[in-house]
């Protein structure tokens, strides 16, 4: 009896431990009920040991495409199992500080086509900038890899990326980040920083891009004066092009996307330097320079964006989402003619830096949480 009693405690320890190592903990698998403004959240763990979730997209049999940033990798979630495979021949990827194995989406008529598309730190001659590929995938495996993008000029340094990518009239819209200490590029029309960018599918200029007629100019431009750009979407119902970027200390901005527009930075801006010195002597309008639908004074961090446009959560139809990184929470808006009229943060208590969040083809949402989370929310009742 005395040495059953032990057996059956090995037997309980080890399946204990084997619940702490494994992919999906006993206790991750759904953390709990989450009360919002209008719906009470049931939070499912679908992955974890992703370090830096930052690209998101869904393939049409519901597994989930998820880059890592930090790790240079890219994986195939299946939702509903709770697994993940690796992919195979990933293109080597710069992933010092903020560069890395960034955003990734489907061709619009991928069921045809088999497009997607990637877009990632890249390394030429110790110099790096942001690269997109399209390739296809078989047996898990990237094939038929092509380059369709290169930023201009590469840079030596490892921060503001920006790259967020999103199809949108059949274009392929892309934003660029300004790198930071080169900040005065992204009011330069003959380089690729601190810009949005529009280019066909197969990386030709469209030629009714707004600057392609213009001497010196990059004629992939399609707006510029963006400081960090990591959020991209089109809003389906009515066509609009939202985006949003960090800005200094405060300043993080919310901006609807129109061609040759300029937005800005750093000209002007409501964030200050971070050491509290203005920038530009605190200018924040201008004539001729855009500003924001929104912007978050202390910063928020956003990251990732979409607008909801299905039907498990009727309350929230048509509101944006944003992850929120230096505040950690969910960022949620009401936009009704053209102004933010509500803003909402959700997980405030959790300490998540939310780095993605995307609406999947089964109507729920899914937020990548830095850390290695991949999280589904779906109504509690």
């Amino acid at each position: 009896m005395k040495n059953g009693t032990i057996g059956a405690l090995r037997i309980l320890a080890i399946a204990g431990h084997l619940c702490l190592v494994s992919l999906f903990s006993c206790a991750q698998k759904q953390l709990g009920v989450v009360k919002t403004e209008l719906v009470e959240l049931t939070v499912d763990t679908v992955a974890t040991e992703i370090t830096i979730p930052f690209g998101m997209t869904f393939l049409p049999d519901g597994d989930l495409l998820v880059t890592d940033r930090n790790e240079g990798k890219i994986w195939r979630v299946n939702p509903r199992r709770r697994t993940k495979i690796l992919l195979q021949n990933v293109p080597k990827v710069f992933t010092e500080g903020q560069a890395g194995m960034l955003d990734i989406t489907l061709h619009p008529d991928y069921k045809r086509n088999g497009w997607i598309y990637l877009s990632y730190s890249a390394i030429h001659d110790s110099l790096n900038g942001t690269s997109v590929d399209r390739f296809r995938l078989q047996d898990n495996r990237l094939t038929d890899v092509q380059r369709i993008f290169t930023c201009d000029p590469f840079f030596r340094n490892s921060l503001h990326f920006g790259d967020r990518m999103v199809f949108h009239d059949g274009y392929l819209f892309l934003t660029i980040g300004e790198r930071s200490v080169l900040r005065d590029s992204a009011q330069s029309l003959s380089n690729h920083f601190g810009k949005v960018i529009r280019v066909r599918d197969d990386g030709s200029v469209p030629t009714d891009n707004p600057f392609y007629h213009t001497p010196g100019a990059k004629k992939e431009i399609w707006t510029y004066g963006h400081r960090n750009p990591q959020g991209l979407f089109r809003e389906p119902a009515t066509g609009i092009l939202y985006e949003s970027e960090h800005g200094p200390k405060g300043g993080d901005e919310l901006n609807v996307i129109q061609p040759g527009n300029n937005y800005g930075w750093p000209i002007i801006t409501y964030g200050t330097e971070y050491s509290g010195k203005l920038i530009n002597n605190g200018l924040s309008e201008k004539d001729g320079l855009q500003q924001p639908l929104k912007f978050y004074k202390p910063s928020i961090g956003p990251s990732g964006l979409v607008v909801y446009t299905g039907d498990r959560f009727p309350m929230w139809k048509g509101n944006v989402f944003t992850g929120a990184l230096a505040l950690q929470h969910l960022n949620r808006l009401v936009i009704r003619d053209g102004k933010v009229e509500k803003e909402e943060r959700i997980f405030e208590g959790n300490r998540w830096r939310v780095r993605n969040v995307v609406q999947g083809p089964d109507g729920y949402l899914y937020i990548g949480v830095d850390g290695g989370m991949v999280l589904r929310l779906r109504p509690a009742k």
